[in-house]
């Protein structure tokens, strides 16, 4: 259980899971947002049909920063606006007193006040005048990602980078990168094409490693994942050949500021990609004896064009658990799809809500990736959220899938096709969704998600599961 204070309102329990989709659902294309904003603190699309047109979604006001000279703090001795430090203008404000990052780079919505410091550190701060700009925060660029079953690659990473594994790529938070996030945080990843030409699946996430240690086995910290994806099937030497996945996740933002939980631990961002290079030795022309697989950039971009949500802790209950019927302990019985989780809540809350990602997949004949099922979630012995995976059509990311497979095709599928076996799309993320449960008492409490048709053919397939609570109290 990990203390958290923030600043901001939380969004209210409406009773239905907002979906804070990645890839081109929640800001897809070139036009800009493909749906309304709905309840719950996802800024998606309202479901998983409504998918925009596609496209790589790099428009937008401050995407790719702006002059890069934020002003130093308005007073006090805030850290925030080195000169260069990151991407945006504008002046972040500091409080009146005390040290403090800034108030976490999220003062000065419209004149209101900015955060000095926390507790006996300062008071409510000085006046910040005009909100500070968007700031674009570049974590990794190009970074490149090796086969996963060989062993530790020496070849070099971009500056601030670690290779834990292969497929785990990780980047500490600076003070300076964290006084530049506002209200709002949006995360962009964008795998490029090298020498694997199958679809994978691929995460972000945020690790709280424990202060001070320059590495870590990512097993033994606390970690979240923040948006999943599955790449398309790419030829290296076939445009397009990159692809871009975003994620608002504003939830993070009291995370990322809040000084009790960086007082312990460093926060890193991961991007993981695990990929093959063995069929694309063959079959893709210049891959030949090569081990590189993706290049993978990881991108944060904040601003203050909205407020900023408030919780008080984060409990991180699942990392990508094995979830299905057959293996002992990915279920609640062999034999069920039914998985129960306990969880505490340290005092009673205001709001709560559950952030969940779930992906089908088992690629064998009758395996669950080509099955949509339906996904029941309960808490406390009520059914809080009943979907579906999948969307309405994965023609949008057609474009993207350039290596000839057997998921496209050669010819454009209906709507109806792509329905009757299609959990998710080759190059588009996989959907987070946000369950709103409101106000909840304190103690014990049990999560509850059961997938009664699913049937795993021979053995085989997976649901990757993960899940973490936040709350206000």
């Amino acid at each position: 259980m990990l203390p958290l204070l923030g600043s901001g309102a939380c969004a209210s329990n409406e009773g239905a899971a907002s979906v804070a989709t990645g890839g081109f659902n929640a800001r897809g294309g070139a036009s800009g947002r493909a749906g309304a904003p709905v309840s719950g603190g996802g800024r998606g699309a309202a479901g998983e049909s409504a998918t925009s047109a596609g496209g790589v979604a790099n428009a937008g006001a401050g995407r790719g920063g702006m002059s890069g000279n934020a002003a130093v703090g308005m007073s006090g001795n805030a850290t925030a606006g080195a000169a260069g430090g990151f991407a945006g203008t504008g002046a972040m404000a500091g409080g009146a007193s005390g040290a403090g990052v800034a108030g976490g780079g999220s003062s000065g919505t419209g004149g209101a006040a900015g955060r000095g410091g926390r507790g006996n550190d300062a008071g409510a701060g000085g006046r910040a005048g005009a909100p500070p700009g968007p700031v674009t925060l570049t974590l990794m660029n190009e970074a490149v990602f090796y086969d996963g079953y060989a062993t530790l690659s020496p070849e070099p990473v971009p500056a601030g980078v670690k290779r834990l594994r292969n497929d785990l790529l990780t980047h500490q938070l600076t003070d300076v990168e964290l006084a530049g996030i506002q209200n709002t945080l949006h995360v962009e990843v964008v795998i490029g094409a090298l020498c694997d030409n199958y679809d994978r699946i691929g995460s972000v996430a945020l690790a709280f490693v424990p202060k001070g240690q320059s590495k870590y086995t990512p097993e033994d910290v606390d970690r979240i994942e923040v948006g999943r994806y599955i790449t398309p099937f790419m030829d290296r030497n076939r445009q397009p050949d990159e692809v871009s996945y975003e994620y608002d996740v504003d939830g993070l933002v009291p995370v990322l500021h809040d000084a009790e939980l960086r007082a312990q631990f460093d926060l890193w961002f991961e991007l993981e990609l695990f990929g093959v290079p063995y069929a694309a030795n063959d079959e893709v022309a210049g891959c030949a004896n090569r081990s590189d697989v993706f290049r993978g950039t990881l991108r944060l971009t904040s601003d203050s064009s909205a407020t900023a949500p408030l919780f008080d802790e984060l409990t991180p209950l699942l990392y990508k658990e094995t979830f299905n019927d057959y293996q002992r302990g990915a279920s609640d019985m062999t034999g069920t799809t039914r998985k129960t989780v306990p969880f505490t809540l340290a005092a009673a809350t205001v709001d709560t809500e559950l952030v969940l990602i779930t992906s089908n997949h088992g690629a064998n004949s009758g395996g669950e990736e080509y099955s949509r099922r339906e996904h029941f979630v309960y808490v406390d012995g009520e059914l809080e959220l009943m979907y579906k995976p999948g969307r309405t059509s994965c023609e949008p990311f057609r474009q993207f899938n350039t290596q000839a497979n057997g998921i496209y095709g050669s010819s454009p599928r209906s709507d109806s096709d792509w329905q009757s076996f299609s959990n998710w799309c080759p190059g588009a993320a996989i959907d987070t969704r946000i369950v709103p449960l409101g106000p909840r008492a304190a103690g014990a409490h049990e999560f509850v998600i059961d997938v009664p048709d699913a049937e795993f053919a021979g053995d085989e397939g997976n649901i990757p599961l993960s899940l973490y609570v936040q709350s206000r109290h």
